[in-house]
């Protein structure tokens, strides 16, 4: 089965050497992705609501330009630097999934990239 690389503007540079998403077969494997605003390459300033939504927008731009969208996502990981706040990124994370939500894990993490306080990878099919 061949690979396809996943790259956008839309959605922050790697910080590392990995490809924003890896298109296999009908699948697409989007790497983890933090609250960073692709235009200035700074993770954004607020609470983990405001960090959390920029994340789910950086995910779906990545999805979008591998052809597919936020419905057809079938597992999510969520990492969190806290876990106290894991009812805040719920509230976020829900409006990206209203219905139909995906299969999930959530873990806290010791440490994020970028000291950031959530970071989220997920796996998707194409539309």
């Amino acid at each position: 089965m061949k690979k396809q690389i996943v790259q956008t503007a839309s959605a922050p540079a790697p910080v590392g050497p990995y490809s924003q998403a890896i298109v296999a077969g009908d699948l697409i494997f989007v790497s983890g992705q933090a609250a960073v605003n692709p235009e200035t390459g700074r993770l954004v300033k607020g609470d983990i609501s405001a960090q959390t939504n920029q994340t789910l927008l950086n995910l779906k731009a990545v999805l979008e330009a591998a052809g597919s969208d936020l419905e057809h996502v079938l597992k999510t990981s969520v990492f969190l630097l806290d876990m106290n706040d894991f009812a805040e990124m719920n509230e976020v994370y829900r409006r990206f999934f209203p219905a139909e939500q995906p299969a999930r894990t959530t873990i806290q993490a010791a440490r994020l990239p970028i000291d950031a306080r959530v970071e989220i990878d997920l796996i998707a099919t194409r539309k």
